[in-house]
């Protein structure tokens, strides 16, 4: 199914199992703070999952944004507990959202003290992957929300992963953590997971209006045009007020333009991803 933006959105997603091969694991990245990582990493997995795609969404930052996102306060289990304390993942590890077809694996603030736990437990780098690769049969697609930081936990964020989407704000500086972040995403493909690729790259908070952000976007798509997503995200209130209110932006307000941006970006998402499968054939 392909979305649309402005056209009305079907919430009657089937119960689907999929097969290992066709899921994909996505790990949402930036090392730096405020770019729209959450939000993008929430929205996305909103939009592909009202689009007939069974999505989790894993909350691997402990400030737990995107949980909360959800109206998830406190969740009686969280990933800490499988991460850390090796407890198994049952239904009740999973939790419901609105959104039919969309399940959030919560965070909580134990997670905070996980970077330093995990240091010294053995597969300190694979835990997380460990964890959901017996999930994989169960969605097509898994989007990890990463913490801003490259700590341990993003590091078992990007081995889990299939691949990685990068959002990035439109402002200079933002090139310049890009490229940082890049250079990690090599070692880690050059040593712990040569499989990982980056999906993508995604502007943020983008403002027509000014010739920064026409600047950074031309910039991007001059260097990296084959990753660099056509879609851009804006800058908008009602993308914003969503979470207060513990809802994705297309329940909050379908008809803004952060709604329908993040429509339109789920299409590409699909459409990207399909591809590369046709190529991997």
């Amino acid at each position: 199914m392909e979305i649309t933006p402005g056209a009305t959105i079907s919430r009657s997603v089937p119960e689907v199992e999929t097969s290992d091969s066709a899921c994909t694991v996505v790990a949402v990245v930036n090392q730096k703070g405020g770019v729209g990582k959450t939000t993008t990493a929430v929205n996305l997995a909103a939009c592909l999952a009202v689009a007939d795609q069974p999505t989790l969404l894993v909350d691997m930052d402990p400030q737990s944004n995107a949980t909360s996102n959800f109206g998830i306060f406190s969740p009686s289990s969280s990933l800490y507990r499988a991460l850390v304390l090796g407890e198994p993942v049952d239904e009740e590890s999973l939790y419901n959202t609105d959104t039919k077809g969309l399940k959030v694996f919560p965070s909580s603030i134990d997670l905070a003290g996980a970077e330093v736990e995990i240091a010294d437990l053995p597969q300190r780098e694979s835990r997380l992957r460990n964890v959901i690769e017996p999930l994989r049969s169960r969605f097509r697609y898994i989007l990890i929300d990463c913490p801003p930081s490259l700590g341990f936990l993003t590091l078992n964020g990007l081995r889990a992963a299939d691949e990685v989407l990068i959002p990035i704000q439109a402002e200079y500086f933002a090139l310049e953590g890009l490229a940082r972040l890049m250079k990690t995403v090599e070692r880690i493909r050059g040593s712990v997971h040569p499989g990982l690729k980056i999906g993508g790259i995604l502007l943020t908070m983008y403002d027509s209006r000014t010739n920064l952000s026409r600047q950074v976007s031309e910039d991007l798509r001059s260097h990296l045009p084959e990753l660099t997503y056509r879609v851009v995200i804006p800058r908008n209130v009602r993308l914003a007020e969503a979470p207060s209110h513990g809802k994705p932006v297309i329940t909050y307000d379908i008809s803004s333009p952060g709604a329908q941006a993040y429509l339109a970006l789920a299409s590409e998402f699909i459409m990207r991803s399909k591809e590369r499968m046709r190529n991997q054939i």
